[in-house]
């Protein structure tokens, strides 16, 4: 079996005039966790967004689990699974209900539905609350549940386009114990998005630091620091020494201020 998962080559995004991704290459092994950590329009979630097919590359490839994003869309949407920033459950259905329709439309065997669906519930602790309407639950409940939709159909890798923004510091903590128990009990690589400092250093195995659509620089937490050659480095000191400028004050790696947007449906 391949180590690497991931294997991205001189892969491009260009919206008009507007490079929102820059030619970059990389690779993720599997069972990593793996973040993407750069400001807002940094181009994070368009690279996602290329991986998991819904947009398509200007130029370069990705491969995920040796299948290609622009050759073999359906074989990668196979092997993933996907957490967007935005809502996507259905506030009018219960947390069961939500696993069902998803089970239906990735395709999970009929027969294997019900035990599924019943181990995801168990999994993320959410069986008492199962027969519950999902717009009734709080917003670390209701991320829990995109996580479980996300692996109902046993993918080899979780993308997550900022996982906990808007989330209160237990429910951060809750949701990121559930995602490492995931790698740990099902091998699954979890690739997730931040612009949060702290989570990218508490979490990640290895994490890649992009700005302006590119990658500056990529390795573990305590690899980056180092190469700052810097005493006691932070990873924010990390970030202004490879990214090449200072965040902006007030900015998104300490304060978290914009809140999850909400699906129409959860009114």
């Amino acid at each position: 079996m391949n180590e690497k998962i991931i294997e991205v080559k001189n892969l491009s995004k260009h919206f008009g005039q507007v490079l929102a991704v820059k030619d970059i290459s990389f690779e993720v092994k599997r069972s990593e966790i793996f973040a993407f950590l750069g400001p807002n329009g940094a181009g994070k979630t368009t690279t996602i967004k290329m991986f998991i097919t819904l947009l398509a590359p200007t130029s370069g490839d990705a491969t995920i689990s040796g299948y290609s994003v622009i050759h073999h869309p359906a074989e990668v949407r196979k092997v993933i699974g996907y957490v967007p920033q935005m809502i996507s459950v259905d506030g009018a259905l219960t947390v069961q209900e939500n696993l069902m329709l998803m089970a239906h439309l990735y395709d999970v065997p009929y027969r294997e539905r019900n035990e599924r669906i019943q181990q995801m519930l168990a999994f993320l602790n959410l069986e008492k609350y199962a027969q519950s309407l999902v717009r009734t639950l709080s917003g670390g409940m209701i991320r829990k549940l995109e996580v479980g939709q996300a692996m109902l159909h046993h993918p080899h890798l979780l993308f997550l386009d900022e996982p906990t923004t808007g989330l209160d510091p237990i429910a951060k903590r809750n949701i990121w114990e559930h995602l490492a128990e995931l790698r740990d009990t099902f091998g699954t690589t979890i690739f997730f998005s931040t612009h949060n400092m702290e989570e990218a250093e508490e979490t990640c195995d290895r994490v890649a630091i992009m700005n302006d659509g590119e990658i500056a620089v990529i390795g573990s937490v305590s690899e980056l620091k180092d190469k700052t050659n810097k005493k006691d480095a932070t990873l924010e000191d990390a970030f202004i020494f490879f990214a090449g400028n200072s965040l902006e004050p007030g900015g998104n790696f300490h304060d978290i201020k914009q809140t999850r947007q909400t699906h129409h449906r959860l009114g």
